[in-house]
């Protein structure tokens, strides 16, 4: 599946490493960046996270919320926010089936490839960044911009 700003972004429940439920459209009226990656604790993995918690703070102040998201369980994920001070969850998708809905699943390494998506208010994709490849960090600077 493919996805496009300005449609509708793709709906999901999904555990945090809390095991709490979150549901994309429960979240309707606050703007969410979706922040797909392949592995906890992987070099690039953690550096992008590591950019996002030190740029947390201008991103909130637009009202957003951030989920982290990757293949990784509840428990790594709960390890991995410890480890980094992360300030925000971090979604279990074990099974790929979000990262598929948004067109970034990698079915020959069994991994969601680095995609960052902006959902509006009114649960619209607004903007949308990827690595060129697997192993290159995404671009985040211009997310902050596209939060309203």
């Amino acid at each position: 599946m493919s996805i496009e700003v300005g449609q509708d972004a793709p709906d999901f429940t999904l555990q945090n490493q809390n095991r709490e439920e979150v549901t994309l459209s429960g979240l309707r009226g606050t703007p969410v960046v979706l922040v797909f990656y392949p592995f906890d604790f992987s070099g690039v993995c953690t550096a992008e996270h590591c950019e996002i918690r030190d740029d947390y703070k201008g991103w909130i102040e637009q009202g957003a919320e951030i989920f982290g998201i990757s293949r990784d369980s509840i428990f790594a994920h709960q390890a991995f926010k410890e480890q980094e001070s992360l300030p925000y969850s971090l979604l279990s998708d074990m099974k790929g089936e979000v990262a598929q809905l948004y067109g970034t699943w990698n079915a020959a390494v069994a991994v969601a490839e680095r995609l960052t998506v902006v959902i509006d208010r009114e649960g619209k994709i607004a903007y949308m960044t990827r690595s060129g490849a697997l192993p290159e960090a995404r671009d985040h600077s211009e997310v902050l911009s596209h939060l309203s």
